[in-house]
């Protein structure tokens, strides 16, 4: 395994495993006992960065989630866990009432619920403190401020380290950032967004959030990373939920005469390298010119392990250069 370092402040700043695992369907449509032995087999390889929400798997039952933070928290117990684990989770998309959505019925980025939020994960998880914490999606209803001081006062409580955003136009993020910069106040540092090789279509809205909020990573949040170096960018759904070997999965947005000659660059690469086309795209993402870390699910071993190899996968200059080239 190969780490590296997010945040910057000396007193939060992390050292995690370049390859995250999603956590999303542990102790829902993942059963435990599969979850405990991708888990197991992950922090055996030296991972050491897992990802949730409270509101995974809300979905899955018509409930409010929390499925999975409960079973992190049973198996770190179980496992005794302690903070060489980087758990990080959300909260802003919780619907507020079983059978709604964070489209239509989500608990927000209040003050109050920043804070009870918050307490929620810490019980479920079994922490005293939130090692990476997210606003989840954007709450336009509240303003910036009361969101950028709810999450600062949990950071100088110290039942929060480092802060996130996730899902958020990057003009709100820079607000937010400022407003908190101006205060003396902890900001986001880092951010979480849907980003793989293929490239979505932006006039269309996605799969994940129909009502058109954004989901995906834009040209434009990659040029706020490379001019903020200090932020690092978690890309969720790094292989489209297995769409680069079952096309019949390629989420709507992704259907567009660009997809064809990516796809060719990656098979092209694959065949070189004597890996997979999921190993090419992680390793593509692993040696960006901007600091990202894959947040890659898996609900077999062998899909995880395969994850895994992509750590040591080095791409040539020329495979890299091949890959960026195509429009």
């Amino acid at each position: 395994m190969k780490y590296r370092t997010i945040g910057t402040d000396p007193a939060h700043r992390r050292e995690v495993s370049v390859l995250a695992l999603g956590a999303m369907l542990f102790g829902s449509r993942t059963d435990e006992k599969t979850s405990y032995a991708l888990l197991d087999r992950y922090v055996e390889a030296g991972g050491t960065f897992i990802d949730t929400s409270d509101n995974y798997a809300f979905w899955e039952d018509g409930g409010q989630g929390g499925q999975s933070e409960e079973l992190l928290g049973r198996w770190r117990r179980s496992r005794g866990i302690g903070d060489e684990i980087v758990i990080a989770t959300k909260l802003g998309a919780r619907p507020l009432a079983p059978g709604t959505s964070y489209v239509d019925n989500p608990e927000g980025l209040s003050a109050k619920v920043i804070r009870e939020s918050a307490e929620r994960s810490r019980d479920r998880l079994g922490v005293e403190k939130l090692d990476l914490l997210y606003a989840h999606i954007d709450d336009p209803t509240v303003p910036q401020r009361e969101t950028v001081e709810g999450f600062a006062e949990l950071v100088a409580e110290g039942t929060v380290g480092l802060l996130g955003v996730s899902n958020q136009a990057v003009w709100r993020v820079e607000r937010a950032r400022a407003i908190a910069a101006a205060a003396g106040l902890p900001g986001y540092e880092v951010l979480q967004y849907e980003s793989s090789y293929l490239r979505p279509r932006t006039d269309v809205p996605s799969d994940l959030f129909p009502d058109g909020s954004l989901g995906a990573v834009s040209p434009e949040t990659l040029g706020y990373l490379r001019a903020e170096p200090g932020l690092t960018l978690v890309a969720y759904s790094p292989l489209l939920k297995g769409a680069y070997v079952r096309p019949e999965r390629l989420p709507r947005e992704y259907d567009h005469p660009g997809t064809p000659p990516r796809l060719a660059a990656l098979r092209e690469v694959a065949a070189e390298t004597g890996a997979s086309v999921n190993q090419v795209v992680l390793a593509w993402q692993l040696g960006a010119d901007v600091p990202i870390v894959p947040l890659a699910g898996a609900s077999s071993l062998a899909q995880l392990e395969e994850n895994l190899s992509a750590v040591d996968l080095e791409l040539t200059e020329d495979q890299r250069e091949r890959l960026d080239a195509v429009a």
